[in-house]
């Protein structure tokens, strides 16, 4: 099965992932592990990668494309694979498709603007072990501090309500033209499936309501 992963952050994109990857025996794949596997390893696309990075610069769609196009052609995506985080554009879309990149299914977690804002702007760390907090759900004993130090907490710049706006508004427009493009290539070539499930339902629910319909896209064919 080969699937593609869309939701705005907070969605709970990373659990779901886990579940589909188990279910499915396919490796998650995303363009931050690829790049980093590739720099390391130092393969030519790797090369020129870092060379953009370290002159601070965006790494572009093409080496990006030939990336996702070089880990899908390894073995352990011999039964498919889910890809996280790409295509992030329109372009990305369509240029991953002109280069032979076939998706069987497209899942979409849906989740209000409001109850993003609320998830993750509720987030508190503790940098020291990464432990995690909610000021709503998952509260400290002690607001704004550590359970087990006692040393204070802190809000990620990325869980400020202000960065999350900013995040959301640059997903909406690149999300509406993906998912638009993805429903237009299902009306006129029947692949990708596309799959959209309610994120604020519980988190089992949200996993069966997907494995339920990528069950019944693989009995199909």
């Amino acid at each position: 099965m080969r699937i593609v992963l869309i939701g705005p952050p907070g969605a709970g994109k990373g659990t779901q992932a886990r579940y589909i990857c188990e279910a499915y025996a396919i490796p998650q794949i995303s363009t931050g592990d690829m790049l980093r596997a590739a720099i390391a390893a130092g393969t030519e696309l790797g090369r020129q990668a870092k060379a953009v990075i370290d002159a601070g610069e965006l790494v572009s769609d093409e080496i990006i494309i030939g990336l996702v196009t070089d880990r899908i052609a390894a073995p352990d995506c011999a039964n498919g694979f889910l890809l996280d985080g790409f295509p992030r554009t329109l372009a990305q879309a369509q240029d991953a498709r002109a280069a032979g990149v076939e998706v069987d299914a497209v899942v979409v977690i849906t989740v209000p603007d409001t109850a993003v804002v609320e998830r993750l702007s509720g987030r508190r760390i503790h940098p020291a072990s990464g432990r995690v907090y909610h000021v709503t759900y998952n509260p400290p004993r002690e607001a704004e501090h550590d359970d087990v130090t006692g040393e204070p907490l802190v809000q990620r710049e990325d869980d400020r309500e202000a960065t999350i706006r900013d995040r959301l508004r640059v997903y909406h427009e690149r999300t509406e033209q993906l998912t638009g493009y993805y429903r237009e290539l299902e009306t006129r070539a029947g692949r990708p499936r596309m799959i959209t499930v309610d994120g604020q339902r519980p988190i089992d629910a949200v996993r069966d309501a997907i494995l339920d319909r990528l069950s019944a896209i693989a009995q199909a064919g």
